[in-house]
């Protein structure tokens, strides 16, 4: 895969020599930029003639095989070593970039808008102009995905469905106690256990995650709320899945609501006008239109029925209190968003659709998908069936 960074050409234009980013693999613009992942920090220069690497030694052969970098070197090439024991870590280093940018005959930098501060100031001591750019380009770079990149997240997204089905598997396959109490093979089914069947599940798929979501109950009326302890009949469920393929490190993300037993009469209502405005979003994706039309798509069909919005109420702690998606890649949120403001939806973005409805006196109920926009519309990323009860 190589991506065009011409609109990062021409962020330098004539003002900058380079971009520079120095940071670890966790960091995805910077992941992105080197095509090299390692968990140390290094340092990517780019610039319209090429993009180059400076690594540790320990990281140098591995960089020259896996990166998609012109060049790489050492920093031991610039005698990193002698310059941190004369100037402790910070200064050292940033004499041995400044070297480094002057063999790439660079003076000025635009960098990120998080670029180390410390950094900046040391490598201005160094006579080495740098400039933080504000207009996030990687990252809108990195939105419009490649064909091979929508592929390496409906990877991600077909382990996410499987983990989706393990943990309603142990919800299906779960009793009842006289408490109302889910329980499986004797032992309280709680949001912990079915985590572990979930991190499992993505484990033999290739996919791992840092934490997900399954929250019953009152737990379910907070969306960010991971969930703990048991979980009951007869109570939404809300289970969302946002895992990474460990290989590829591109992002999968779904959510489902599920009930065992009977739902009351208001999450069921709930989540048919849930499942009524994922519609709307869906049929409001296709390129042209922004995140904002498929965002009010969802609002209308809300409002129209009733409930609260952060549209109509920017301070509702109740009701669709969030926004309808997100971009997906190498982070799990990324551009564009889905939302008010939301940018113009341009083939290949990927994004979630995700409309939900909270209240603590009720509980929660969400349905999400992910979708890749395309020439005439979209291809939804997602195949698992949208089901509230499960017997």
């Amino acid at each position: 895969m190589e991506p065009d960074f011409s609109p990062l050409a021409e962020l330098l234009g004539d003002d900058f020599d380079g971009y520079l980013i120095s940071a670890d693999g966790s960091d995805s613009n910077q992941l992105y930029l080197s095509g090299f992942d390692a968990p140390d920090p290094y340092t990517t220069l780019y610039t319209p003639e090429g993009t180059h690497l400076l690594v540790s030694t320990l990281e140098y052969g591995r960089a020259k095989k896996e990166s998609r970098a012109d060049t790489v070197s050492r920093l031991s090439d610039y005698d990193y070593r002698e310059k941190f024991a004369e100037y402790g870590p910070l200064v050292g280093k940033a004499k041995v970039v400044a070297a480094f940018l002057a063999d790439h005959d660079v003076t000025s930098l635009a960098v990120p808008a998080d670029f180390p501060l410390g950094t900046a100031d040391a490598l201005r001591n160094e006579d080495i102009s740098v400039e933080a750019e504000t207009d996030d380009v990687l990252t809108t770079i990195r939105a419009v995905k490649s064909d091979e990149e929508v592929e390496y997240i409906h990877d991600a997204q077909d382990a996410n469905e499987a983990s989706m089905a393990a943990a309603e598997r142990l919800i299906r396959a779960a009793d009842v106690d006289d408490d109302g109490m889910l329980v499986y093979e004797g032992e309280p089914l709680t949001s912990e256990r079915v985590k572990e069947e979930i991190e499992v599940t993505l484990l033999r798929h290739g996919c791992a995650l840092d934490e997900t979501i399954v929250a019953g109950g009152a737990d379910a009326a907070d969306p960010h709320n991971r969930g703990s302890g048991p979980l009951y009949a007869n109570e939404a469920i809300i289970v969302d899945i946002f895992p990474r393929d460990k290989a590829t490190k591109y992002n999968g993300d779904m959510t489902r609501t599920f009930v065992k037993g009977e739902p009351t009469d208001e999450v069921r209502e709930w989540f048919d006008l849930t499942e009524e405005a994922f519609h709307a979003a869906l049929d409001a994706v296709e390129p042209g239109a922004t995140g904002e039309d498929v965002h009010n798509a969802v609002c209308d069909v809300y409002e129209a029925a009733g409930e609260n919005t952060l549209r109509a109420d920017q301070s509702a702690e109740t009701g669709f209190i969030h926004s309808t998606g997100h971009g997906v890649g190498l982070d799990v949120h990324e551009l564009p968003r889905v939302s008010l403001n939301g940018e113009e939806l341009k083939p290949g973005h990927v994004i979630t659709i995700e409309p939900g409805l909270y209240d603590p006196d009720v509980g929660g109920v969400r349905i999400e998908d992910m979708v890749v926009v395309t020439e005439d519309g979209y291809e939804n990323l997602t195949d698992y069936r949208v089901e509230l009860v499960v017997e």
